[in-house]
């Protein structure tokens, strides 16, 4: 099985690439002619820490996502969310010629705003699609027109009108875009996941649940009918991740939305997402982001 590298920030993802540091640390837009990747990680497979847009112009090759194919013969533009698992299989006899653009959005870019909880709304970031999508010149040229306003706003003077001025316009290219994907797929069956989809709505439905306590791998392997030691093994080869981690990345998702957007008390989180001891919930929280919940809350209350 071919080794999977995860990168966790945009600035490691541009040093991965070969490129400059990025002008902002959440949020990048990047040419596709200047990506270099080390012969040595060709037939690697990648997890991203955050959101990854990209039109591709003259692409030979695949994607794989997740277990499947992801087709690129007739489209041109394709869209990975955090955690998911892809490889780039190119063709050896494709045009070594490379156009287009990546948008990266790291989830952390998005807090404090109605599109961080919306975001996971758009399909085409699930499992369930699995071809790129196609554009006409008129459509790309919409999409590089909201890019470069994209670009063009991160490289100006930051102020306290810049996210949310960004922010509108990645929601445009996410409504644009879903508009596009459903006229591709209007006579086309949608191929998925359905294990992986499954998971992340029983995750969803748990925490937006009144239930107690935090959810178990059991839980989710009873939940999706399969084995516990199934489902670790079937995510560890599509994602990287065992089940354990999942559940703890869901659920730092959704104590970050609580922290940016709600009053309650580091204690009362933690009481409403399952555990018994804030103590507990705190250590977790600083481990996976390198921040204590208040000083992530203060963090977004400061800007």
């Amino acid at each position: 099985m071919a080794d999977i590298i995860r990168i966790k920030t945009i600035s490691a993802y541009h040093k991965s690439r070969q490129l400059a540091e990025p002008a902002h640390p959440l949020i990048s837009v990047i040419n596709y002619a200047e990506v270099q990747i080390d012969p040595s990680q060709a037939n690697s497979s990648w997890v991203l820490d955050f959101y990854f847009i990209s039109l591709k112009r003259d692409f030979c090759g695949k994607i794989k996502y997740g277990q499947q194919e992801y087709d690129f013969d007739e489209g041109v533009m394709f869209f990975i969310a955090p955690g998911q698992v892809f490889r780039i299989e190119r063709d050896p006899n494709g045009s070594p010629q490379k156009s287009g653009w990546m948008l990266l959005i790291h989830p952390d870019f998005l807090w404090k705003t109605l599109l961080a909880k919306h975001i996971k709304d758009y399909e085409f970031f699930g499992y369930g699609v699995n071809e790129a999508l196609f554009l006409s010149k008129k459509e790309e040229d919409t999409m590089m027109g909201i890019i470069e306003h994209i670009r063009q706003e991160y490289h100006s003077n930051i102020d306290k009108f810049s996210q949310q001025i960004i922010v509108s316009q990645i929601e445009t290219l996410l409504n644009y875009s879903d508009r596009f994907y459903h006229r591709q797929f209007l006579t086309r069956k949608k191929a998925g996941h359905e294990l992986l989809i499954k998971l992340e709505d029983t995750l969803d439905t748990y925490f937006e649940s009144d239930q107690q306590g935090l959810p178990t791998v059991q839980y989710l392997a009873d939940a999706l009918h399969v084995s516990p030691k199934y489902l670790s093994s079937l995510l560890k080869v599509q994602t990287g991740q065992t089940a354990q981690q999942h559940i703890h990345d869901k659920l730092i998702d959704k104590a970050k939305e609580k922290l940016s957007t709600t009053l309650l008390s580091v204690s009362e989180i933690a009481y409403e997402l399952g555990f018994e001891h804030s103590q507990s919930f705190s250590k977790l929280f600083k481990t996976k982001t390198n921040q204590s919940p208040l000083e992530f809350r203060h963090s977004f209350s400061n800007q």
